[in-house]
Order: structure tokens, then sequence, then C-alpha cells
């Protein structure tokens, strides 16, 4: 892996929010710029829109892109920063009684987006954002209901999905009661690695093991031998292309969507390698 190339991609070719945030993270610079660059995405009802999913491209504000903006502000620790306040009481105004969070507003709908948007209720967006909130040490009404809400998926036998369990293990890796959701975690274990992909030549739109636990610390990481996580790692070095970034897996539908995720998952990678002592 050459962190050079991969420095100058970011600088090159990711958006301006996903520039300072690196900026911040890699380079030292102050965390007040990213915080600007995502009130630029804010709309007056206080919800993150405008593009910050990259697949969904409504201006209108969407449980995704205010997810993406809570987690950015996770990631710098900007803990009482009131932008995070801002964002999660927008998300109480549009849960449903129980907590949960639709995947979709209706008025992305009007605009260009990927295929898979589609309006959908209680989504496993609801507990991505509640990790969100946890990460960002927020609580409030909505916190409590929601949190209840996803241990309830934690503990339904339903069928889930890559992105469902990617979210529940998101709300288990952040969530207060760490012996609670430890003992969850150590319950699902045998369905949960039926669900994920343990070798990493495995290709396409996979549930990996280092998208469970991005930072030797997370709780999920008791979940995998060290000897997979580390050939995990040495697959994600081995993926840096050329042009110094990282490609996402899932479909592309859009030129500018495909660049701006680029910039978001270089950054993730070049995260999760350095989490782990190979930066």
């Amino acid at each position: 892996m050459d962190f050079a190339t991969a420095d100058a991609f970011v600088w090159t070719s990711a958006r301006l929010a996903d520039r300072l945030r690196y900026a911040h993270l890699f380079h030292g610079a102050p965390r007040e710029p990213v915080v600007a660059a995502l009130r630029a995405h804010q709309n007056a009802d206080g919800g993150i829109g405008n593009a910050f999913e990259p697949d969904l491209r409504t201006p209108s504000s969407q449980p995704a892109a205010t997810l993406y903006a809570l987690e950015a502000l996770a990631d710098i620790s900007a803990h009482e920063d009131p932008l995070g306040d801002e964002l999660l009481a927008w998300v109480a105004g549009i849960a449903e009684p129980d907590g949960a969070i639709p995947f979709m507003l209706p008025a992305g709908l009007e605009h260009p987006r990927a295929p898979w948007w589609q309006p959908e209720a209680s989504s496993f967006l609801s507990a991505g954002l509640v990790a969100a909130a946890h990460a960002l040490q927020r609580g409030g009404d909505w916190v409590e209901g929601a949190t209840a809400w996803s241990w309830e998926r934690v503990a339904g036998e339903h069928e889930r999905s890559p992105y469902w369990w990617r979210y529940l293990v998101a709300f288990l890796n952040a969530v207060p009661d760490g012996d609670r959701a430890q003992a969850a975690l150590e319950r699902l274990r045998e369905p949960l690695l039926e669900a994920v992909a343990l070798d990493p030549a495995a290709g396409g739109e996979l549930l990996k093991p280092l998208e469970l636990a991005p930072e030797p610390g997370s709780r999920a990481a008791a979940l995998f031998d060290r000897a997979v996580i580390e050939r995990h790692l040495d697959a994600l070095a081995a993926e840096q292309r050329p042009d110094g970034g990282w490609m996402f897996d899932f479909p592309e539908w859009s030129p500018a969507a495909s660049a701006e995720w680029r910039g978001i998952v270089t950054i993730r990678a070049l995260t999760t390698l350095r989490a782990y002592g190979r930066l």
C-alpha cells in the first residue's frame, strides 16, 4: 500500500467535506471546517440532504445523508458540537412511534437516484442512526426508543441481509451497555459468521470482517481470529488502485456518485489500515 499516492488521490478526487475530514484525521487540521462543510448540506428543517448520500441526489433531507453526517461528526470526535443535536432532533421528528426510521422519505423520488433508493419503513438505517447517536454520546427520548427498537431487532429471528447485519453490529459496537452487547454478539456468532465473507478473495457486494470491526477495539473484533483479520488487512491494502484510491463493491449508476464514493471508501480504507497499525 502506497500512502503517498492515496494521499494524493484524496486531495485530487474526494469532495470537500471528505477532504476536510481527512485533513483532520491524517494531517492534524482543525475540525471546525468539517462541521462547516457538513452544515452546507443541512436544510432549514435541520436534516442533511443535497446529495450527501452520493447515490441519492435529492436536495431534501434524508435519513441516510443525515446518518453519514452524524458518522462524520463521530469520526472527528465532535461530541459537543450543536450540529449533532440539530441532526438528531430532525431524526426524532421523522421517526415512527416505536423509534424506527424510514429508508427514504418520499421527497427523494423527485430527483435522480440509484434504483435501490425507494421509500421503505423501519429500515436498518434506524440501527445505524442510533449507533451514531451513541458514538456521539447523545441521549434523549428518540435515542432511548430507538435503542429499545434496535435491541428487539437484535433479538429477532427474521432473515437479515448484509446491510441489516452491518448496522445491527454497528449498534452493538456503540451502545453503552457493553456486557449486553458482547453477550448478544456471542449469541449471534453462528448466523453472523455465516453472513460474512471470511475469504478475502471473495468478490462482489459482500459483508466482510473489517466492516464489522473497523478497529481492533470494536466489540465485534472478538468474533474473528486475528489471522482472519490480518488476511483481510492484507487484501484491503492490496485493493488500492494505481491512481491511489480504492473502489467500492456495489453497482455504479452515476459518474459523479462513483467519484464521490471512491473518496469516501479510500478514507475508510486508510482509517481502518491505520487503526490496525498498517500505516
